[in-house]
Parts: structure tokens; sequence; C-alpha cells
């Protein structure tokens, strides 16, 4: 049923160690790990803003003042900018945070799982449906084309129901995954009616995995207030999404664009590669540059 309820609120969370990338991440975020020249986190918030979302929720831990120092304003590199007539470089620092964008934070206290972390930010969400991103996803929509997270909004006010963002994934690989399975509605959704959280390759349900978008509805909250601990001590997002289903409709959509794993170093340096030879400013010069590699 199409829904006149906007998705204005987009939550990520943030509040993990980061440990794959260790010691690059001992003192950073990895969210704030760069891909050509923004971090992580910026790519996902571009997403959202994209989306036409305006708030954004960060659900932080320790050591993550980074990423609300990066959504700051930086006066003594604008003064410094500015003074030197550098404007190209001051429009890009102002940039990055929107006068029309605000941001909030709240701390995970402790790392509990997604859901756990999702559920840190419901004070702040209230009673609407509200987006999920996870940076170590970065997100390119098809060249030309729309964000993934606008094509999932799009997809919710047509639908009315809890959109999560799914692909194909190899068979060995179910186990890194929340799969789902369910009834194909065509045109790349599927209604779900079974979801099981990282499930070994003989037990999997099918063969798609949930990425790091979804979007949902506001009664996710208590759903996920009922799970105990499951996969991996963990409060799973994906069990109180499972558990959501048995109330409400709630969709798989095969998004169109590419997913990079930037949480792990493979799918860090396929994104750098990849964004770098799209980049207006290096690709020329980077492709050229690989070109001469001896390899």
């Amino acid at each position: 049923m199409p829904t006149s309820r906007r998705i204005r609120k987009a939550v990520f969370p943030v509040a993990g160690f980061g440990t794959r990338f260790l010691p690059a991440t001992k003192a950073q975020p990895k969210e704030m790990l760069p891909v050509v020249d923004k971090p992580l986190i910026q790519y996902a918030v571009e997403e959202a803003y994209a989306a036409g979302i305006r708030d954004m929720i960060f659900v932080t831990g320790r050591n993550k003042r980074a990423i609300e120092d990066h959504y700051d304003t930086a006066y003594e590199l604008e003064s410094q900018l500015e003074a030197s007539g550098k404007n190209a470089l001051l429009r890009i620092a102002r940039s990055v945070a929107p006068e029309d964008m605000t941001c909030s934070y709240v701390r995970q206290p402790r790392m509990l799982g997604l859901g756990h972390a999702v559920l840190c930010a419901e004070h702040l969400v209230g009673d609407e449906p509200f987006a999920v991103l996870l940076a170590d996803d970065l997100m390119v929509g098809p060249e030309g084309g729309e964000g993934v997270l606008s094509q999932m909004v799009r997809t919710y006010n047509n639908l009315g129901g809890s959109v999560l963002a799914v692909q194909e994934v190899p068979l060995d690989q179910v186990k890194r995954y929340g799969i789902v399975a369910g009834d194909p509605m065509g045109d790349g959704l599927t209604q779900v009616r079974a979801m099981v959280e990282k499930p070994s390759p003989e037990n999997a349900p099918s063969r798609l995995g949930v990425a790091g978008r979804y979007v949902l509805t506001p009664g996710v909250f208590e759903e996920i207030r009922r799970q105990t601990k499951g996969a991996g001590g963990e409060i799973q997002l994906t069990d109180g999404i499972a558990s959501l289903m048995k109330k409400e409709s709630v969709y798989a959509y095969s998004y169109k664009g590419t997913r990079y794993d930037c949480g792990s170093k493979e799918g860090f340096l396929q994104a750098t590669v990849e964004l770098a030879l799209a980049h207006p400013e290096v690709g020329g010069y980077f492709k050229d540059y690989l070109k001469g590699l001896a390899l």
C-alpha cells in the first residue's frame, strides 16, 4: 500500500572497532578511512542526502570523535582558506555539511550488535519510518541513475512496507550475510517470507544476501527489543526484522548499482581503484599509470 510518510531520518551505526583494518583503525574510526578523497562515512551520508533525507543520526562509540569533527564547522580551516583566496577548497570544506542538514549523535555503550545499535537511535527516530546505512558498504548507483537509497525510498513510497537491499551472493559466502527468501514480485522485488542471519550453505533458504541499506518502519524497534542474543552472541537486526514480518510486509529489493565491501581490505582496494578511475580530477592520470604497470 503506498504511503505518504516521508523518510526524513537516516541512522548510521558507526560504533564498531574496525579490527579488520588494524593498525590503521587503532586511533581513527574505520568510517573515516578515505576512498580517494572522501571518507567512507561521507559517501553514505551523501547517498542519504541525495535520497531526500536531511536528519542524520550517528550511533557512535569511544574514539569516534573524528566523525563529529568531520561534520562540524572547521572555523580555523575555513578562515585560512578564505584569507588565502582558496575559494574552490573552501566550497569543498563547507559542502561536507550542507546548511539544511542536521547531525545528531548517540553513544552505543557496549558492542551488542547491529540490532542494539539501531535501538540506541529509537528516541531520535521516534514513531516514523527511517533508513539505516552501513558505511562499510560503499554503494554506487548506475551511471547517470539514482543512488541505491533513492531507489529504496521510492520503492518504500510505492509499497508502504520495510525494504531491504539485497544482492545474489555465491553459495560459499552466504555465511557472511543475512539471507532472505520469499515470493518474487517482479522488478527486482521479493516479498520476504524467511530471513536467517549468517546461515551455513546447506541451511541457506536462498542466495539473496542483505546488503548494508535498509528502509524500516518504526515497528522494528519493539521487535528488536524482544530479541535475545543471536548469531555471534549479538542482538541482530536481522532477527528483529524477521519478527516484524509476522506483523507487517517486508520486501527485498535487488538494487541497481555496485556495492563495495569496504569492511574488507579487498573491497576497500577495489573501491579505491574503481572510484579513482571515475574521479574527474585524477581519473585520466590514474588510468595511464595503471596501464604502465608491469602486472
